[in-house]
């Protein structure tokens, strides 16, 4: 669909709609170190309000987030999205839950989720860039703060009771939800709870691409030949594997007062969610592993049974299962005088756990007895994979100065252990201590205003970094092994730095402000990139970590004008940040590997594990990088049948290239949005929403391009009275109306796994 025939379709509508004075609304930014109040328009901070996610259906954090300016996700089907900010994820981009980093693996594989419940939110802050140091445990991306009433931190004074159930189409997913808010002998009480299970997920016809290997059996052909044939009659394809499964509580209380508040809360998260992409080198991978536990007696019957055994069951499937228990106490207390306002306070406790699987899919009409299996199949059997983490974190933010002057001083302390043990050992135990101490002022100077943050970090990982033998040493002892084939010694990473941000923001007049901010943040190595060494199957590749990384420099200018008039608002920013020491995971080069592969032909035997068991050898390295960028947004309301309606129009570019010349890999392309979101006093809400995501030709070696696509959202809401206490609320949404074929350019596996196709769902709610 033509760009320009969007854009004139959407102005052509809105074109006769008479004019409103209607203005955006001061919101509070709880993430905020240096002010207890800010403008959505002002300085790169975006807010969603509970309303607007319940528009959307559940889906990730990532995909929540993937239409605002400069924010996008890259995913791993379904259960996974994780958030981009200007182009930069993983561990530049921090979660927060009430202003405290998520302690999950999502920073150990593009396949794991963020560790983040939607349901019950009260609002998500993003804000872009190194000017996130100013708000709360910033870094080079920027922050997502998911903000909660778990902890009421004011009186609750009434019992509420809300239920919601929700259906989606494109992968049969049902929902439901109850939230109770009330006071129990003078205690704010609050319980959340959702449970949320899918299929795996419909996709356009086509948009699965089939390599040769898996078509070139006629068995292949016809195992999957009824199960497509009710999908093609709908022009839909199925993505095998993209089932997720999830359920969420939350109970929290809290007591408050004239004196401030404290309060305690538990959350527990499960889920069980498919990793839709399966390559053959993971398989064979496996095959080699597995292979060499069988005596050669019992190799040949093995072999005939595996054969047999997949031509009855298809395919490997890989799942993942999460837990985690997250107990926090929080609170404030006012001291009201002098120098020191209020000292507030949080301790979170995490204990989260991944568990990766491998099994063997079997059709529903065919059950094995158990003896039978067993003796089959004993010896083909794989023991999981578990990924944890164990964290402590400790923060503590005295609120000095008045308002004129508001200063805080900020002290956070976390000790986290990873580990990741069983079938995947790639990376030993990793215990991380960090320790920060933080200043955040905010000045009124003449007809400027100035924030100014200076953050010192203490960070020290205790890890096994691997160390390189030469084959001849372990030939005969370690001959086809994967996965000893470097010993593991013990090593400190040790660190200290200073990050730096300020903003000075003036107002050019009364509708029109002007900001000028520059950061200089430091980015230590994390474990992952300092330790990993082994097969990530998921991914297809065996990743390596560099024991010798420095520390990341982020030197960032941001220059943004916001406009807000009684009608139009706009928001532009322009930005350069220039990286130091950029960590990215490299895949070695095709070219590369038979470049070695000759040599050893030539007798240059020195390891066997160049091939890997077939997997993309990829190595964490660094070099210097710069990320130029721009956001525009330009909108208009109008009052339209005693609503509001609200038009807007939306870009937002990235490019990111080496300081030594080549694209950095996996970067977001240029993006357009048009919107339309209407609000009634009846109760009747509507939005329209149309994503033109452009190509992305510039790429680094060895990666792949993709094509453009336009995805078409768009939701509409009724809330009905149903007496002067209960209200029921409808939401019919839909996602890819046009059932668009779309691939994500920042995930490490589009060209297996597309975005979902057309999804139209619905979900109910009734307060009481």
């Amino acid at each position: 669909m033509s760009r320009r025939i969007l854009l004139g379709i959407a102005l052509g509508a809105v074109s006769p709609l008479v004019l409103s004075d209607d203005t955006l609304e001061e919101i509070i930014i709880t993430a905020a170190l240096t002010a207890n109040e800010s403008s959505i328009t002002e300085r790169p901070v975006h807010v969603i309000t509970a309303n607007e996610l319940t528009k959307q259906g559940t889906q990730s954090i990532g995909e929540a987030l993937d239409a605002l300016a400069g924010v996008s996700s890259t995913d791993f089907g379904g259960a996974v999205g994780q958030p981009v900010i200007r182009g930069l994820t993983g561990n530049r981009v921090k979660v927060l839950q009430n202003s405290m980093v998520v302690r999950d693996v999502s920073a150990l594989g593009p396949d794991h989720a963020n560790d983040i419940d939607l349901h019950n939110v009260q609002q998500i802050e993003v804000v872009r860039g190194p000017s996130a140091l100013l708000y709360a445990n910033g870094t080079s991306g920027g922050i997502v703060n998911v903000v909660d009433n778990t902890i009421a931190r004011s009186p609750i004074s009434e019992s509420s009771l809300e239920i919601g159930a929700e259906a989606q189409s494109v992968n049969d997913g049902s929902a439901f939800s109850a939230i109770w808010q009330g006071n129990v002998a003078g205690l704010n009480t609050s319980y959340a709870f959702k449970t949320f299970d899918a299929n795996p997920y419909d996709v356009p016809m086509g948009a699965i691409l089939h390599s040769e290997e898996e078509h070139h059996e006629e068995e292949h052909e016809e195992e999957h030949e009824m199960e497509h044939e009710e999908h093609e009659e709908h022009g839909m394809d199925m993505l095998a594997n993209s089932d997720q499964k999830s359920e969420s509580h939350r109970f929290g209380v809290s007591k408050t007062g004239d004196w401030g508040y404290v309060g305690a809360s538990f959350q527990q998260l499960t889920s069980t969610y498919g990793v839709p992409f399966h390559s053959e080198a993971a398989h064979s991978y496996h095959e080699g592993e597995h292979g060499e536990e069988h005596d050669e007696g019992h190799e040949e019957g093995h072999e005939e049974s595996h054969e047999a055994g997949h031509e009855e069951h298809g395919e490997e499937r890989i799942f993942s299962s999460t837990e985690s228990d997250v107990f926090t106490i929080e609170g404030s207390y006012n001291v009201g005088g002098g120098l020191l306002n209020s000292i507030n306070y949080s301790l979170r406790n995490t204990d989260y756990m991944l568990t990766e699987q491998h099994a063997e899919e079997a059709h529903e009409e065919e059950e094995h007895e158990g003896e039978e299996h067993e003796g089959e199949h004993a010896g083909h059997s794989e023991e999981p994979t578990i990924f944890s983490n164990e964290a402590t974190e400790l923060s503590v933010i005295f609120d000095l100065g008045g308002d004129d002057s508001a200063s805080r001083v900020v002290l956070n302390h976390v000790v986290e252990d990873i580990s990741i043990l069983g079938e995947e050992v790639f990376m030993q135990p990793v215990e991380s201590t960090e320790t920060t101490v933080g200043f955040f002022t905010g000045l009124e100077l003449s007809n400027w205003h100035l924030d100014v943050g200076a953050r010192w970090d203490s960070v020290e990982r205790q890890g096994f970094a691997a160390e390189h033998h030469e084959e001849e040493e372990h030939e005969e002892e370690h001959e086809g092994d994967h996965e000893e084939e470097h010993e593991s010694m013990p090593f400190t990473f040790d660190d200290d730095s200073l990050s730096l941000a300020g903003t000075l923001s003036t107002d050019l007049n009364d509708s029109t402000e002007l900001a000028l901010g520059l950061a200089s943040v430091a980015k230590m190595p994390s474990s992952v990139e300092l330790f990993m060494n082994g097969a990530h199957l998921a991914s297809a590749r065996f990743e390596v970590g560099d024991a010798d990384l420095k520390t990341e420099r982020s030197n960032n200018l941001d220059l943004s004008i916001n406009y807000e008039g009684d009608d139009w608002y706009a928001r532009a920013a322009i930005y350069r940040n220039s990286i130091d020491n950029y960590i990215y995971l490299r895949d070695e080069l095709e070219e590369e590997h038979e470049e070695y592969d000759g040599e050893e032909e030539e007798g240059h035997e020195e390891e066997h594990h160049d091939d890997h068991g077939g997997l993309i050898l990829a190595e964490f390295t660094q070099a210097d990088a710069v990320f130029t960028g721009y956001e525009l947004e330009v909108g208009r309301s109008f009052t339209v049948a005693s609503g509001i309606l609200d038009f807007r129009l939306q870009r937002d570019a990235v490019s990111a290239e080496f300081s030594s010349g080549g694209n950095v890999p996996r970067v977001v392309p240029a993006r357009n949005v048009i919107a339309l979101d209407y609000s009634a006093n009846n109760g009747l809400g509507a939005s329209l929403e149309v994503v033109d995501v452009e190509s992305q030709s510039d790429v680094a070696l060895g990666e792949t391009t993709t094509q453009g696509f336009t995805l078409i959202n768009a939701s509409l809401s009724k809330s009905f009275m149903l007496d002067s206490e209960s209200v029921l609320t409808i939401t019919a949404f839909g996602r890819n109306l046009n059932d668009e074929v779309a691939r994500n350019h920042s995930s490490f596996v589009k060209d297996a796994i597309p975005l979902p196709g057309r999804n139209i769902g619905i979900r109910a709610t009734i307060s009481f």
